[in-house]
């Protein structure tokens, strides 16, 4: 059989000379047996046809080349926009490459001759396994080369909005990553792994989020910002319980989910709040992991932290100080001041012990704080003395 440099210039022209004739053949070929051709835009699909053209003049080329000589798929992409690597996939590319191979090979014998024909069946069969090669190479660069943007993206989303500065442009680049219409979004901030070895290496840490996320059906974003992994869940239905499917990419130390906000410009707010508690979670050591930052409205509150300071007043004092007449709030004074004994309560309240006990389930009713429970006493605790240090800064004479 001819060996692929010894098919003559003639039989090479033949084929040149009904490049187009094949190229419509491919392209309705893939029409006829792949529904993904039909969905392509027509830009992309007039750059299908330039790869089937420019993949057809390669292998007239490279017939001519020297025996050996690799097919360079690079040629053959050159002629589309590079964006067509993200249009098309790399299974659809050998799709198109499968049906220049079936084309050529079925019309062979028509261009060439018969006694040519199976030196040009096989020459294609040989050309067809260089190209499938490049095109797999040229893919996987691309993906490379998309990772690499798509992480340097994903950073500044992150840090504008750690900065504050959710602007126009913080919204293109989010919209960039597919986060252009994504709802419900809240932060996690948690410490990375340990930096030795490579589960420590920024970018092992972010591709392990990543897969673990796509596992989980979780929508992420994240970045490592000032020694912390700071991941951004959108469209989540419970926040606390997807950053328990993510509780393995983080390392040692507490986990904190800030609060579920609308949309990504708000995302602000969770992300201080998740950072906040994150930070002042150290005063708390059995703080389950993760946590919500609302869980932490004490220990943020202890790091200086005024919206939740606030947010201790309007959940904790106020409804305590406008219902029946402040009894509720005397109480919780007096049983976190008396050692926490419904008795010694109800003596210093000269009040049943039962009227004691009502009142403290009424609290927790109201608040959503058990003074039982030791953190959430701790926490009503706090809020009274932060409102006496309000009250006394009040009356102050300046």
């Amino acid at each position: 059989m001819p060996r692929r440099a010894n098919l003559s210039a003639r039989t090479r022209g033949r084929i040149a000379a009904r490049t187009g004739d094949l190229v419509r053949a491919a392209v309705a070929d893939i029409e006829a047996r792949h529904g993904w051709y039909a969905a392509l835009s027509a830009r992309d699909r007039a750059s299908v046809a330039l790869v089937a053209h420019g993949g057809i003049e390669n292998f007239v080329a490279w017939l001519a080349g020297d025996e050996g000589s690799a097919a360079h798929a690079q040629d053959i992409f050159d002629a589309a926009p590079p964006e067509l690597t993200r249009s098309i996939s790399l299974a659809q590319t050998l799709d198109l490459i499968r049906s220049v191979v079936d084309v050529v090979e079925a019309q062979a014998a028509h261009l060439v001759g018969e006694q040519a024909a199976p030196a040009v069946r096989e020459a294609m069969l040989r050309y067809s396994r260089d190209v499938a090669f490049g095109a797999a190479h040229i893919y996987a660069r691309a993906a490379e080369q998309r990772g690499a943007w798509d992480a340097r993206l994903e950073a500044l989303v992150v840090d504008a909005i750690l900065r504050g500065d959710a602007d126009d442009g913080m919204q293109s680049r989010a919209a960039a990553l597919g986060w252009g219409a994504t709802a419900k979004v809240a932060v996690v901030a948690g410490t990375p792994p340990a930096a030795t070895g490579p589960a420590g290496d920024p970018a092992f840490v972010l591709d392990h989020i990543h897969r673990t996320a796509a596992r989980h059906g979780l929508q992420v974003l994240a970045a490592i910002q000032a020694g912390r992994l700071i991941v951004l869940i959108g469209d989540t239905a419970d926040a606390l319980d997807d950053a328990k499917a993510l509780r393995e990419c983080f390392g040692d130390g507490p986990i904190v989910v800030g609060p579920t906000v609308p949309h990504l410009f708000a995302a602000g707010r969770s992300a201080r709040a998740a950072i906040s508690g994150h930070t002042g979670a150290a005063a708390w050591p059995d703080a389950p992991r993760p946590a919500r930052s609302d869980d932490l409205l004490a220990e943020r509150a202890l790091i200086g932290d005024l919206p939740a300071r606030n947010a201790l007043r309007s959940r904790i004092v106020g409804p305590l100080t406008q219902i029946s007449g402040g009894d509720l709030m005397r109480t919780a004074t007096a049983y976190l001041e008396t050692g926490r004994s419904i008795e010694a309560t109800a003596r210093a309240l000269f009040v049943h012990a039962n009227t004691v006990r009502y009142r403290l389930a009424r609290i927790a009713e109201l608040t959503g704080y058990d003074l039982s429970d030791p953190h959430d006493a701790d926490t009503v605790h706090l809020a009274v003395r932060l409102e006496r240090l309000k009250d006394a800064a009040a009356a102050t004479p300046r």
